[in-house]
C-alpha cells in the first residue's frame, strides 16, 4: 500500500523519497514568477535536499550501532588523554620554568657540548660505515664478483685510458711539429 504524505512514498513500512510537495507548487506556476531556468534550478535543489533528508531512515543495523559505540568510547578516551596530555605539559611548565631560568647558564655550554659530541661521535660512525662498505666493494671488485656499479667503473677507467692515449699522441705530434719549426729555423735563420 503506497501513501504520499508531505514528499514521501512508504511501503511496506519503509519510506522513499519522492517529489516534495514544494516541487509541485513551482511546477504548477504558482512559485513566485522567475524564469524556467530559476524553476529548475530550484526544483532540483529541492529534489536533491529531499533525497538527502529522506535517505535510508531505516532502523540502524547491529553492525552499524557496534561501529558507533566503538568510535564514540574511543574518541571519549582520545579526548580525555588529550586534556590530561595538555594539564600535565602546562603543569609540568609551571613548576620547573624556575628551575631552567635559575639553571639556564649551565644549559646553554652543556648542551653546545653535547651537540658536538652526539654529531662528532654520529660523524665517525658513518665515516667508519663508508669505510667498511668501499672495503668490501673493492673486495669484491678485485676478486672479480662484479659488485653493483663495477660496469661503471671499467668504463671510467677505460675513459681515462683513451684520453691519457689521445692526450700523449697530440703531445707527439705538437712537439715533432714544433721540433721541425725549429729545425727550419736554424738552417735559415732569414727565412
Amino acid at each position: 500500500m503506497a501513501t504520499e504524505h508531505q514528499g514521501t512514498t512508504t511501503t511496506a513500512g519503509a519510506p522513499r523519497p519522492t517529489r516534495p510537495l514544494a516541487a509541485t507548487s513551482l511546477e504548477s506556476g504558482r512559485g513566485g514568477g522567475g524564469s524556467t531556468t530559476t524553476t529548475t534550478f530550484l526544483r532540483k535543489a529541492q529534489n536533491s535536499c529531499s533525497q538527502i533528508l529522506y535517505w535510508n531512515n531505516a532502523a540502524p543495523t547491529s553492525t552499524q550501532l557496534i561501529g558507533f559505540l566503538t568510535l564514540l568510547v574511543s574518541g571519549t578516551v582520545l579526548l580525555f588523554f588529550t586534556g590530561v596530555t595538555i594539564t600535565l605539559a602546562i603543569l609540568t611548565l609551571v613548576f620547573f620554568a624556575p628551575l631552567v631560568v635559575i639553571s639556564s647558564p649551565v644549559w646553554i655550554p652543556v648542551g653546545a657540548l653535547l651537540f658536538v659530541l652526539v654529531s662528532g661521535f654520529l660523524m665517525a660512525c658513518g665515516c667508519f660505515v663508508a669505510f667498511v662498505a668501499g672495503l668490501s666493494w673493492m673486495y669484491s671488485y678485485f676478486r672479480g664478483m662484479h659488485p653493483p656499479g663495477s660496469d661503471r667503473v671499467e668504463y671510467a677507467r677505460n675513459r681515462i685510458v683513451d684520453t691519457a692515449a689521445h692526450v700523449k699522441d697530440c703531445a707527439r705530434e705538437y712537439s715533432s711539429g714544433y721540433m721541425q719549426d725549429k729545425t727550419n729555423k736554424d738552417v735559415a735563420p732569414g727565412a
